[in-house]
Parts: structure tokens; sequence; C-alpha cells
């Protein structure tokens, strides 16, 4: 609970609250309607994405906003504003130097008044208002209750060592909380603790049951401590007495000795001799341990003196500064008081002193009415401004309520008008047809297909909020949704849209899961972000589109961080530079595979598009960093994927993470050794998580890898529809490569039914072509993926890739083998022609 230490800061902070709620409101009133894409990306997104055109802005509540500005209570801070606020004590005067009479009789009433009585003690809130600032003389058995925990409070800090005494300790130099309002108990409570005895004042321990709890927990917090010495001083008295009891024993042990050893013929005069000498060495031993003890706890002595003279050193110093201040204090006031009666003299000429004191009780009255007056002022000026802005929230979200209405009205109308077409097509189908002529449902039918295919007319400005959506050219990441040739295929991939829009519509999810990601980004907005469960479950369940620019950034962060500190200042800049200057064997391979990157985008389609320069830009920088894998056909598209939301240097490190850190080595090159480790590993997990569709294959001898060997290589890319694609891809860059097998299985679970029914292997090859196009909820394949095939453990992927990479090698090796042994046979047969034909034509000479 934070709480505000004067009216200025409580004011400012209710003041910026309101502020920030009306800000909130009008970006929500603001957020673009039903827009052909997904919602605006927000300043911080930095790839090709975000270049889009932001959205339709809605104009603001003018009379609103002028009448807040006339009513707006201009304010600043003190000092500190927030948690660094209510973590510091409440302020208190510096001085008393420069009081004046109107000033000390205020500051003695608010120092009194500190801890406010009253029956009304349900209506607290966070923030004290203007009918908690009123100030009201303590009764004298709160001020006997004052004085008393004072008391106590001072033995208390007197008691214990290296404490400093302030100028708090002296009943007189009693500091004040400006207008201290009433709190409730555990507000006080937190306060009081929060307090050293040398930051608080007297008047801050006032009566109340928390200045009583808080005493008490202090002695019983004292009783602790004195129990405790009381424990040590006695466990070093049983720490001396077992120590002389080991003496004692050593020096019995010594004398038995001697005596059945070595002291056998040696007269008993000496012996009584010796046994004296050893009693006097005892003696002056024990004697001297006293004397280093009583030593030790002199200089103990002495240290806890000398801590002493520095504290009354101190003391006196504060006292002699105190008693100066007040002297001063006094002499000003004398002054004042002398002036006044001088006055008053002057002007009614025989005015006694207690007709002035009552002339000064009442100025003093005076003054506080108007204090008070002015309070109420400013809190009647911020309810009616309060008042107005929640008006006309309530009528912005009225409007919201009937525009929706008035879309949903003219939605069921088109449906209507579309139900009564088919029905019409349906009644025709059932008329029986004698002559060979175009029948009626050939027109209405050819009718439909122009309707679906042709763009709908323009209509009028005020009529366009409510028309249905249109399936634009190209989705929000600038992929093609509608082919421009074939009509029959412009026809699929417009349902194919419309059915992903449904979706949208009906699942109905985008409010509840932007607003946990709202959450969570204002929560980390002061602090750096951190792997947690929680930021694990909102990325599987998808980064919202003006919020994929910043995840992904810090995702690829967190996985390069290693390399990026030990990389030099530029360092991407500085491998671009030299690419551009000195091309490598990649170069030539790039520049043909740029226009082949992503066709289908709008951003790579062709050679002026602004993706294709990033994108050489970021492949040309990789080829030098990476002189084994230089270029490599996949590396292109992964590098188009990631400038859809990330700047060059940015994706340049994403390619880095995917490349060094993500997949096993040797997976991008010449090889591919890696790559081929994986599909057999994901041939393993088939058996294991899908056996009836692994045995399904099996039986019919289709050789799947050649279809998930692209999905692994490239991650998806132009295998899945563009928003399943970027949801994988968010929690690819998060988890890593095991997201591959667990969407791939996932792929292949949502379609086995339909998979299980093909019975034959061209049918099922051809199925599996084109299969994952098909697939439109992402819910359900995340679902599937994250849920339906757990566990899913990281280290039995690990093992088996190490398993099946010791086999591809080994295999690898016997054919190296066979092909040495083929070279060599077939080099002995050449050379053995040569030889025979060399013979003959010796002959012939």
């Amino acid at each position: 609970v934070l709480q505000a230490a004067t009216r200025q800061d409580m004011t400012y902070w209710l003041q910026e609250l309101q502020q920030k709620r009306w800000e909130y409101c009008n970006n929500l009133d603001a957020a673009k309607r039903d827009s052909r894409t997904s919602p605006t990306p927000s300043d911080f997104s930095k790839g090709l994405v975000a270049k889009d055109s932001p959205g339709i802005i809605l104009s603001q509540n003018a009379s609103a906003e002028r009448a807040r500005n006339i009513l707006a209570v201009e304010t600043s801070p003190t000092d500190l504003v927030g948690e660094q606020a209510a973590s510091q004590p409440a302020p208190v005067q510096a001085s008393a130097i420069n009081f004046s009479l109107k000033q000390w009789s205020t500051e003695i009433k608010n120092s009194m008044s500190s801890l406010r009585k009253g029956s009304n003690e349900n209506r607290k809130s966070v923030f004290y208002t203007t009918e908690e600032w009123e100030l009201l003389d303590p009764t004298p058995k709160d001020l006997e209750d004052s004085m008393a925990l004072e008391e106590k409070r001072k033995h208390l800090a007197e008691g214990n060592k290296g404490r400093r005494l302030t100028s708090s300790a002296f009943p007189f130099d009693s500091g004040r909380i400006p207008h201290k309002a009433r709190r409730p108990l555990k507000e006080m409570i937190g306060s009081s603790k929060n307090r050293t005895s040398s930051d608080s004042s007297p008047t801050e321990w006032g009566s109340g049951s928390s200045s009583r709890l808080v005493s008490e927990l202090q002695l019983k917090y004292q009783s602790q401590q004195e129990e405790l010495e009381k424990l040590k001083k006695d466990l070093l008295s049983q720490k001396e007495l077992v120590r002389l009891l080991q003496q004692t024993v050593r020096s019995s042990q010594y004398d038995k000795y001697f005596a059945s050893h070595l002291c056998e013929g040696v007269p008993k005069d000496t012996l009584e001799l010796l046994h004296q000498k050893d009693d006097q060495i005892l003696g002056l031993n024990n004697q001297l341990e006293k004397l280093n003890l009583e030593k030790d706890s002199l200089q103990q002595e002495v240290k806890n003196l000398k801590c002493k003279v520095g504290e009354l050193n101190e003391r006196l110093g504060m006292l002699m500064e105190t008693i100066q201040a007040k002297d001063e204090v006094i002499m000003k006031l004398s002054h004042k008081l002398s002036e006044c009666e001088d006055t008053t003299s002057s002007q009614s000429g025989a005015i006694n002193s207690p007709t002035a004191t009552c002339a000064n009780k009442e100025l003093q009255e005076l003054d506080r009415l108007k204090d008070n007056l002015q309070g109420y002022k400013t809190q009647n000026k911020f309810l009616n401004k309060e008042i107005l802005e929640l008006s006309a929230l309530r009528r912005n979200a009225e409007a919201r309520e009937r525009e929706w209405q008035a879309k949903h009205t003219s939605l069921e109308a088109k449906l209507c008008q579309i139900e009564s077409k088919y029905l019409i097509l349906l009644q025709e189908m059932k008329t029986p047809v004698c002559s060979e002529d175009q029948s009626p449902a050939r027109e209405v039918i050819t009718q439909l297909l122009e309707d679906a295919l042709k763009a709908e007319p323009s209509e009028q400005p005020e009529q366009a909020f409510f028309k249905p959506h249109l399936v634009s050219e190209y989705d929000i990441y600038g992929f093609q949704t509608v082919p421009e040739d074939d009509e029959e295929e412009k026809l699929v991939a417009k349902s194919r849209a419309l059915d992903l829009r449904s979706l949208s519509l009906s699942e109905n999810r985008e409010i509840s899961t932007g607003v946990k990601w709202e959450n969570y980004l204002a929560s980390t907005m002061n602090r750096e972000m951190m792997r947690c469960v929680e930021l694990k479950n909102l990325i599987r369940s998808g980064i919202p589109h003006e919020h994929r620019s910043k995840v992904w950034k810090w995702c690829v962060n967190l996985h390069v961080k290693k390399f990026k500190d030990s990389a030099i200042p530029g360092y991407f800049q500085t491998l671009l530079q030299k690419a551009l200057e000195k091309p490598n064997p990649a170069s030539k391979q790039i520049e043909l595979d740029l226009l082949r990157t992503l066709p289908n985008n709008k951003h790579y389609s062709s050679p002026t598009s602004e993706g294709i320069q990033k994108l050489r830009n970021v492949l040309l920088a990789f080829s030098w960093r990476n002189p084994d894998i230089g270029y490599c056909q996949g590396l292109n598209r992964l590098v188009a994927i990631a400038l859809l939301y990330l700047e060059q240097e940015d994706a340049f490190w994403c390619l880095v993470a995917i490349v060094e850190v993500f997949m096993p080595r040797d997976y991008y090159t010449k090889t591919l050794l890696g790559s081929q480790v994986d599909q057999r590993v994901f041939k393993d997990l088939m058996s294991e998580k899908l056996p009836r569709l692994h045995a399904h294959f099996e039986q019919y001898k289709v050789d799947y890898s050649l279809i998930t060997f692209n999905w692994f290589l490239v991650v998806f890319v132009d295998s899945v529809v563009s928003d399943i694609l970027f949801k994988i891809w968010d929690s690819f860059l998060y988890e890593g490569p095991k997201v591959i097998f667990r969407f791939a299985l996932a792929l292949f679970k949502y379609k086995e039914e339909e998979i299980l029914k093909l019975q034959d292997s061209m049918s099922i090859f051809k199925y599996l072509r084109y299969f994952t196009r098909t697939i439109l909820d992402a819910r359900k394949l995340t679902a599937i993926a994250f849920g339906d095939l757990n566990p899913f453990p990281l280290r039995q992927i690990r093992n088996r890739r190490a398993y099946h990479l010791e086999k591809v090698r080994l295999e690898l090796t016997e054919l190296e083998a066979i092909r040495e042994d083929f070279l060599r046979e077939r080099d002995t047969c050449v050379s053995q022609e040569k030889r025979d034909l060399i013979s003959d034509d010796e002959e012939d000479s």
C-alpha cells in the first residue's frame, strides 16, 4: 500500500493515476476496428512488418478534453514519489529559525493531531482525502499516553549501544508530519515498523493501538536480547569450568605417572618440594589467566567508555545546537509578541493580555478554516473532473456497443440474403429438367460464383464501417493470400482466408491473450525479462503481433549473449563491409537465391523490394562469420522470416542462434549430416508417439522423411499457413529445436484419421505434400503439440541424436571405403587395358 507523505504528493499521485486511466481508455477507443489485418504494430516493432500502414485513430471527445484541462489540478511532486516516497520517513522541518507566530501555532496543532480518532473508521482509502485533513486538538488522555510511550522509547534507545540519539528524544523539539491523517491499523503498524527510533518524533508515536503494539514489540525484542546475553555468559562460564577440570585431570595424571615411574628411590623431602613447586606453578598459571581475563574485560570496558564518550559528545553537540535553535525561536517569539503588544496598544490603547490571547486564537482558528476551505475546493475540483471523465468513458462504451449492434444487424442481414440465395438454388435443383436448355440452377450457381470472386462495390463512407471484411491480397506478414491466375485456386484461397477469419472471430481469444501480455510487459517495464513458467506459457499461446518484435529480440539476445559479449563493437558492420569489399564463393549462390526465397511475400517479390537488400546483407555477413558453411539453401528463408520482425543486425544474430546454438553441428553443411540424423530421430518418435500412423506408412512403404526434411531445415517456412508459422517460431526462438519435433508430430496427429483412410502409397504421398496447408486451427495444433504429446524430454532427443549420429558416420565410412575400392579397381582396369594396347602396338611394329 502506497502512502503519500504530504498533501502535495497525494494530489500528484491522484492526478497521474487519473491521467493514465484517461490515456488508456482513449487508446482503447482509438484502436483499429476490425481491420483487414491484425492489430497495428506499436512503435518498438523494427522489422519489415512494422512499416505497414497504421490503424484508424478515432477522434477524442474535444469538449471533455477542454473541461478536463480547465478542471485540472496542476501540481508537482516535492521530492520522491511512488515506492521510494513510501519507504522514506515523513519529512520534518529542518530548522525552526524562520518560523512566524502563525506557523508556530499551526505546527504545534498539526504535530499533536498526528493520529485522529473517529467513528468512521471504515471510510478509508489508499490515499487520504480532504475530509481527513481537519486538525483536531488532542485530548488530555492522548497526551498522557503519548508522553508515557515516549519515556519508554527513550529508555530503550539509551540502553542500546551504538544507537545515535537524535533531537526527537526531546519533547520540546517535536517535528511534525504535515496534515497527518487517519490511517488504518495495518498501515500504522507497517509505517511504525519501518521507522527507527532516530527518525521518529514523540508525536509520531502518539496514542493508539499501533503505538502500543510497536512498544510491546520493542520491549519483547529487548528482553530477548537480554536473555541472549545471559545465555552467552552462562556458556562462557561453562567453558571455563571445563577448562579447569581438564587441567586438574592432566595434573593428576602427571602426579600418578611421576609417583609410579620417575620417583622410585627419591627422598620424601624432594617429592614434597616438587609437589609444592608444581602447586606454585599451577597457582601462578591460574593467576596469570585471571589477569589476562581482567585485562580483556578492562580493554572492553575502555572501548565501551570511548563509545559512550563519543555518544555523549554527539549528544552534547546536539543539545547545544538544540538549545541555540530554541533560544533563537524564543527570541523571535519574544520580538513578535512585543511587536503585537505595541501594535494592539497603539490601536486600542487599553487591551489587556487575555484579550490579545483570544484574538490570537481567533486568528489561528480563521487560518485553520481557510486551510480546510482550500482543501475542500481542491477536492471538489478533483471530484468534478473524475465525474466528467467517468461520464465520457461511459458514453464511449455505449457508442461502441451501439456500433457493434449495428454491425451485428448488418451481418445478420447479409447472412439472410446468402441463405435465401442458397434456398432458391436448392429449390431449383429439386425441379426436374426435361430439356437440354440451360437450367435456372446454372444461372444461380454462376451468379453465386461471380459474387464470391468479384470484389464488393464501394459503399458510402457512413456504411463502410458496417460492411463485412473483404479478403485482402496480402496478409499482415506480407504473404499473398489469393493467387492471380487460376479461378479455382482463387476460390479455394478465399475460402481458406475466410475460414481463418471465422476461426479468429469464433474463438474470441485475442482479447484475453492480449490483456495477459499487456499485464506481463507492464510488470517488466522497469526490469529485464527473465525466463519463467508464466512467460513460457504466454509464448506458447502466441505472441501478439504488436509485441513480437520486442520478444523475438529478447529471445535472440538470450541465446547469443556469450557471442555478442566476446565480439568487437560494430561486429556485424565489420563483417558486412568485408563481404562487400571482397566477395567470397558464397556470394554468387546468394544472389541466385534472393528472388527465390519467398516469392509470395511482397517484401521479397521483386529486386527493388525493401527486404531483398537486407536479406543480402545478412547472408553475406554470415558467410564471412562461418566460412565452413558459407551459404546453404534454407538459410535465406530463415533470415527472411526473421527480417519481418527484426532489423538487419538482430536478424544476423538470430541466424547465429539457429545455426550455432539450436541446431547440431553439420546441420547446414554440404553433407547435411545433422539434418539426416534428425530425420531418424523423428522416425523413432513417430513409432513411439503415433504407432498406428507409423505402421501405416511402413505397410505402404511411404518415406515421409522426403516431406519432413524441409520442415526441419527451414523451420516450417512455406509448409504451413502464416498464422501457424509465426506461432511455431515464437516457441522455437524461446525453447529451441525441441519445438520442431513437437509440431511435426502434432501436424501428423492432427490429420491422423484422414491419412489412415488412404490405402495406397501414391495417394498417401500426394496427400502429405499439401495436407499441412489445410490445417488452420492454430489453437488446436498448439494444444496437441504441448499437451497431447507430453512427456517430451529433451534428454531423450539428445541421446537418440548421439546414437544415430554414430550410425550415420559408420555408414558414411563404409560408403567411402566402397567408393575408394571402386575407384581403385577402375584405375587398375584402365591401366591394364592401356598395357594391353601398348603390347599390341609393339607386336605390330
